[in-house]
């Protein structure tokens, strides 16, 4: 069982780092925002690969987000064609792009702190 989740670990961040540079260098579509591959999660028979993506664009507008991850699990068929060229698996996962809005989070927290600072000195 340990052997399993190695390998599935291992595929996992060699999906990432290989969907990172498909990307960056392979898409062109100018709708696109600046797109971060934060992590990909494989379904347990490696069938399924959740793609977990930070997209930066200007203004930080929810519809370009949308609309970007809506272009990705557009090409997700050619990446993942892309991607067997480079793999040596017998069978590609399906990709799934999903939107890690993490990082927002801890902005918020981080902003949500130093108000509690403030206040405190103030007291």
């Amino acid at each position: 069982m340990p052997a399993e989740f190695n390998r599935a670990q291992r595929l996992g961040e060699r999906i990432k780092r290989d969907l990172a540079l498909l990307i960056q260098r392979e898409l062109k579509d100018p709708r696109i925002g600046m797109v971060t591959v934060n992590f990909v999660q494989l379904s347990k028979d490696l069938s399924y690969a959740d793609v977990n993506v930070t997209v930066l664009v200007p203004g930080d507008v929810d519809e370009e987000i949308v609309e970007s991850l809506a272009i990705l699990n557009e090409a997700s068929v050619f990446l993942r064609t892309e991607l067997g060229r480079g793999l040596r698996v017998r069978k590609v996962p399906h990709l799934r792009f999903h939107y890690d809005d993490s990082l927002k989070r801890g902005a918020r927290i981080n902003e949500l702190i130093h108000q509690a600072l403030k206040s405190d000195q103030k007291s």
